[in-house]
């Protein structure tokens, strides 16, 4: 619909410098005026301000004169109403918009809330679309906001505000990302999260090292500092670069790609508390290979032994090639 407005507003346009022209030439041909003259006689003339003549008219130039007030009168009367039209539209779209995004985030159960759409914000928003998780974006900046509305849900506002927050359906989210690029701001978002919704896992960025102890007393579960997990990463590459490449070549980031795939014990039906690893037989039946148990406590086990009691509430994670994990989603019918 903008794009059927911003072609009349074109179409305005272009006709008015047609009038233009039309009264400049007609002037210099008609009237023998300068182009100078011409193009001053031209504009007294289409904007009606009531000044008088150059020098004299003949009897054509006085019908070129009259024919030109009634053209631009109609013309520029035509462009008004189409500049208005337009931006009127353009304000109830954007509200029209806004009650749209409203309602699809009102709807929403167990989401995430991504505060921040820098370059932490954009990658966990990338992540969370291809697992086709539903989210929400917080952000203050309405050009990002208007570049990507397309792509989800966002909400305008600072993060820290209480009512951003709950028209972000915080009392019904089940995560929060703190992404925000300054640690004081995603301390009181975390504070904020945390008094809105005391069962949100909260999930923050830090870029000091002495912020991480002060977030997680606020209430953040995960502190997440970016920079050192780049540092890591670079070094690793220098001491062990064939494992380091393999590692990232261990992809979870889409249905087409992903290697690796966490299971709560609860998606195997037919299988009890009590039942071992091997009784799960997941690589005869899916080809998939169990490198890690998560404990209902969050206690890790890594590469478990087969005779490792399951426990309700615990995890799986497991590894496969693209097609193995398909299978294993298919076959118990994993989310």
């Amino acid at each position: 619909m903008l794009n059927l407005f911003r072609s009349r507003i074109y179409l305005a346009i272009t006709l008015m410098l047609a009038v233009l022209l039309l009264g400049i030439f007609g002037y210099w041909f008609i009237a023998d005026y300068t182009l100078v003259e011409a193009f001053y006689m031209t504009i007294i003339t289409v904007t009606t301000v009531g000044f008088g003549e150059i020098r004299p008219l003949s009897t054509e130039g006085k019908i070129f004169t009259a024919f030109l007030i009634v053209l631009s009168v109609f013309i520029f009367a035509f462009a008004i109403s189409v500049i208005s039209e337009y931006i009127l539209s353009r304000n109830s779209l954007q509200l029209l918009k806004k009650k749209k995004v409203k309602n699809q985030i009102d709807q929403l159960q167990n989401h995430i809330i991504v505060c921040g759409f820098g370059r932490n914000g954009m990658q966990a928003a990338e992540r969370l679309r291809a697992y086709e998780r539903p989210f929400v974006i917080i952000e203050r900046d309405r050009e990002v906001i208007e570049k990507h509305e397309e792509e989800a849900l966002f909400v305008e506002g600072d993060a820290n505000e209480d009512e951003v927050l709950v028209s972000a359906g915080i009392e019904r989210a089940k995560y929060l990302i703190a992404a925000l690029p300054d640690d004081a701001v995603n301390l009181f978002v975390v504070l904020s999260a945390r008094q809105l919704n005391k069962k949100l896992f909260i999930i923050s960025r830090a870029s000091l090292a002495t912020s991480q102890k002060k977030l997680k007393l606020a209430g953040a579960d995960k502190v997440i500092m970016p920079d050192r997990i780049g540092g890591d990463h670079m070094a690793s590459l220098v001491v062990m670069p064939d494992l380091i490449d393999f590692m990232d070549k261990l992809s979870t980031e889409g249905e087409n790609t992903t290697n690796l795939e966490e299971v709560a014990i609860e998606d195997f039906g037919d299988q009890r508390e009590g039942s071992s690893l091997r009784d799960l037989d997941l690589r005869r039946k899916t080809g998939c290979t169990i490198i890690g148990y998560v404990e209902p406590g969050g206690n890790y086990i890594i590469n478990p032994e087969a005779d490792l009691k399951l426990q309700s509430r615990g995890k799986v994670i497991v590894l496969g090639r693209p097609e193995q994990i398909r299978k294993l989603n298919e076959m118990f019918h994993i989310d």
